[in-house]
């Protein structure tokens, strides 16, 4: 399932997760030292201030 985030004071999304707004977000059991993480897939809202879409397809946290 891929939910969606866009940017806000926590980041809500149509499966109920929220990214954080936080120095820095990383994909969960990706290769980012956070301090935050989030578990995805996620589509993209928006701009992508986290770069949690890498290959730009949309999707974050998607591999």
């Amino acid at each position: 399932m891929i939910s969606s985030y866009t940017v806000r004071r926590t980041v809500p999304t149509t499966s109920g997760v929220c990214v954080p707004i936080a120095s820095d977000v990383d994909c969960a059991g990706g290769s980012g030292d956070g301090p935050a993480y989030v578990d995805g897939p996620l589509q993209v809202i928006g701009r992508d201030i986290y770069d949690l879409d890498r290959d730009g397809d949309g999707i974050a946290c998607d591999k």
